[in-house]
């Protein structure tokens, strides 16, 4: 595919990203629901995923894979570790501190790209897409914060204390861990897919993600065994539909945009959701969820202007 072709097609591809993403969220409390630990759905999901990439990995482009130098391994291998990571940490965040304070601190992960891409990549973003990218950090927190503030005679949120002490401060650092494990697996995703097409490129990384959550999964005393068959079901969604339609269209749009404007699309999957959750799980969403979702969709508008080869 030309370039060409590919930058006219980039704005549908990274709306399809974005709705399939968004379904994460979905499949994931309904494997949960029905009783699957979080790191046990991260290693399944990563494991479906880079079985059903192996056939055409390994038949299509084996002469490729042959020709992957020492230095392109290292740096998949290290994507993959830091995808496995990113995953890890942030959904054990989740066991430590609240779902919004994990959101926020997460959704930084744009701003550490856009803060790094300009000494590891040589990229500088425009100043309507830092506008934009600020925008849509201001939108995540909204939506993030909109799950532990109420209105009771007036806006009342958590105090400060709350989230940066304890069991709290421990899980906001793995979040936080979270956003910079994605910048790593970003920026060097930016970097490896300029000289390796997109097969061969997921299949390393996501096959070393699955092995890394594989260990993590073993060594925190969890197994994959024993579930219904529709909790395997939901993890096989979990696999088709995010990972190898969601994180594969990204992965793909990193040859041909910023990392930091893949970031920044990124934190369009709050908004997929509630579309979806409204849709799927009746869920209403509320004026705040409504208004942080604006904020991010015109955040992403405006990165999305002039975005830098």
């Amino acid at each position: 595919m030309t370039d060409t072709r590919a930058r006219l097609l980039l704005p549908f591809a990274i709306t399809i990203a974005i709705l399939a993403v968004s379904t994460s969220s979905i499949f994931i409390r309904f494997a949960q629901a029905d009783g699957a630990p979080s790191l046990v759905i991260a290693a399944l999901r990563m494991s479906i995923a880079t079985v059903i990439l192996m056939p055409f990995a390994l038949t299509k482009h084996i002469d490729e894979i042959k020709r992957l130098t020492l230095n392109e391994i290292l740096l998949g291998v290290f994507s993959g570790i830091f995808l496995a990571l990113h995953f890890a940490t942030w959904i054990s965040s989740l066991e430590y501190t609240s779902v919004a304070s994990s959101v926020v601190f997460v959704s930084t992960g744009p701003l550490w790209v856009a803060l790094l891409s300009p000494f590891l990549l040589k990229e500088h973003l425009a100043r309507t897409a830092i506008f934009g990218l600020i925008l849509s950090l201001a939108g995540g927190t909204i939506i993030g914060l909109s799950d532990a503030c109420v209105w009771e005679s007036g806006l009342s949120c958590p105090a400060l204390q709350d989230v940066l002490q304890g069991r709290a401060m421990w899980g906001n650092f793995l979040s936080l861990l979270g956003a910079f494990a994605l910048t790593g697996y970003l920026i060097i995703g930016r970097k490896l897919r300029s000289g390796i097409s997109l097969i061969p490129y997921i299949f390393m990384v996501y096959g070393i993600a699955a092995i890394a959550l594989i260990v993590i999964m073993f060594a925190s005393g969890n197994s994959p065994l024993g579930f219904a068959p529709k909790t395997y079901g939901w993890i096989f969604l979990l696999a088709v539909l995010p990972q190898l339609l969601g994180h594969s269209t990204f992965n793909w749009s990193l040859k041909y945009m910023p990392a930091a404007f893949v970031a920044i699309t990124i934190l369009g999957e709050p908004v997929g959701s509630a579309i979806l959750a409204f849709f799927i799980l009746n869920e209403i969403p509320t004026l705040v969820t409504i208004v942080g979702g604006a904020l991010i969709l015109s955040g992403i508008y405006l990165a999305s202007r002039q975005p830098k080869p």
